[in-house]
């Protein structure tokens, strides 16, 4: 019976993912490349059995990076042209920096005409089997190191993903506003996540209701901050490719942004809100004589600990992402004005000041409606 109590969560998570799965193409149904673009043209695994020849040279500039020709033989290892060998030939430049050599596993790119082969080309390497195995060495460790917190983690993790993909994305393609979309889901994942990994508890309740309000409160934070500022989302990364998505959806570009806040910022906001939850389950568990007030004091001290660190991992994680703008900017002769008024760097400082906005009035507000709730309990 206990072990049917364990597992009860995790079937039901399961069960609710498979449906997301399901009705995710009632949702929206159809990608946005014309069957035009892609009915001639498909992907296939190979392997490079030879180099032939090759003309490769050092660049004159940056002397670690090779460039030239490559003439190889690759035999196709799947779809309709499985075992057959061609001779390529693959130019290695700057930017499409691809050497291969004998026995290197590639994907490549086959165009046809009339049924007929037309050209083939290296798209890139092979890399589905080094992200496959990462994914299963970090199930392994989560789920030994962490025993059934361990299982519930890696359940909780599967079920974000879904939701993100399978519901998210098609609701946005189907014209539902991205920022609606983002809360949506948030929600739906921060109430699944908090309940499957500590229960129906008091904590959870709090838990879930201060990473709501921390989230929300990012987005708005965002979404004024952006009108002031006149960024509307179009000034993305991608931008060129997301407008071209956009005319062939009903996806709704100038909220993007604000949506890409809201979720980047939720693991952060999350662990901050159950940190503080947990903290003062434990103090009211020990002592219940404490009154709400000290429970509240309690809170903002744990509280005040984390904040340094879930503030740097939020902007460091922004930061990660944008080091190569980081790196452009620095070497560009820029002045402040310039700068400072850049689209891109301004949109850069809003996602990771809003979200970090959001991390330190979670901790009030958890502090603050966990204090409350397990004062109801105690009087009941």
């Amino acid at each position: 019976m206990k072990n049917l109590k364990n597992y009860l969560p995790i079937i039901v998570v399961t069960i609710v993912s498979v449906i997301i799965v399901a009705i995710s193409s009632s949702i929206y149904d159809g990608g946005f490349l014309n069957d035009k673009m892609k009915k001639n043209v498909s992907y296939e695994k190979a392997i490079v059995k030879s180099v032939q020849s090759e003309k490769m040279q050092n660049d004159t500039k940056l002397d670690y990076i090779e460039v030239g020709t490559q003439d190889i033989s690759l035999e196709i290892q799947s779809g309709e042209y499985k075992g057959q060998i061609y001779n390529v030939r693959n130019s290695v430049s700057r930017l499409y920096n691809m050497k291969v050599k004998s026995g290197s596993e590639v994907v490549v790119t086959v165009a046809k005409e009339d049924g007929q082969i037309k050209d083939i080309s290296l798209y890139t390497h092979k890399k589905d089997t080094v992200m496959i195995t990462l994914i299963v060495i970090f199930a392994i460790l989560i789920v030994v190191i962490g025993k059934m917190k361990g299982l519930k983690s890696l359940v909780a993790l599967i079920f974000t993903f879904i939701n993100i993909i399978y519901l998210m994305v098609p609701l946005m393609f189907r014209g539902v506003s991205p920022i609606l979309a983002a809360i949506l889901v948030s929600l739906v994942i921060t109430i699944v996540t908090l309940y499957l990994l500590n229960g129906n508890s008091k904590k959870t309740y709090g838990a879930i209701a201060g990473t709501m309000i921390g989230i929300i409160t990012a987005g708005i934070i965002a979404y004024i901050a952006g009108n002031l500022s006149n960024l509307s989302g179009i000034n993305m990364e991608n931008t060129e490719n997301i407008l071209y998505v956009a005319e062939n959806s009903a996806l709704k570009v100038n909220g993007l942004m604000f949506a890409g806040i809201l979720i980047a910022s939720l693991g952060a906001i999350m662990d901050v809100a159950i940190s503080i939850a947990s903290s003062l389950s434990e103090i009211y568990e020990i002592n219940s004589k404490l009154t709400a007030k000290d429970l509240f004091k309690s809170g903002m001290n744990i509280g005040k600990d984390m904040l340094g660190t879930m503030s740097n991992t939020l902007i460091l994680a922004f930061a990660g992402g944008s080091l190569s703008l980081i790196i452009l900017l620095s070497s560009a002769n820029m002045n402040s004005l310039q700068l400072l008024n850049l689209d891109v760097l301004c949109t850069e400082v809003i996602q990771g000041i809003s979200g970090s906005i959001g991390i330190v009035l979670t901790v009030p507000c958890t502090a603050y409606i966990c204090a409350k709730l397990f004062k109801i309990s105690l009087k009941k």
